[in-house]
């Protein structure tokens, strides 16, 4: 583990917890889910570049699946 795999998953850890605030409160599934995915699968993914190319594809779904 090093500081970049943490600087992101922190990163990634802190958009997630933004978007499960934001889905929560506007009862939106799509935002609700992905950031609950992106508060939790950097415990899981143990590749950086993986890590990044999952948070990046978590962050950007909710914006092309509208529910």
């Amino acid at each position: 583990m090093t500081g970049v795999w943490l600087f992101w998953g922190l990163i990634f850890g802190a958009a997630g917890l933004g978007m499960l605030v934001y889905g929560r409160r506007q009862s939106k599934p799509v935002p609700f889910t992905c950031g609950l995915a992106l508060m939790v699968f950097p415990y899981f993914v143990s590749n950086l570049y993986l890590l990044v190319g999952l948070g990046v594809a978590l962050l950007i779904t909710p914006y092309f699946i509208r529910l």
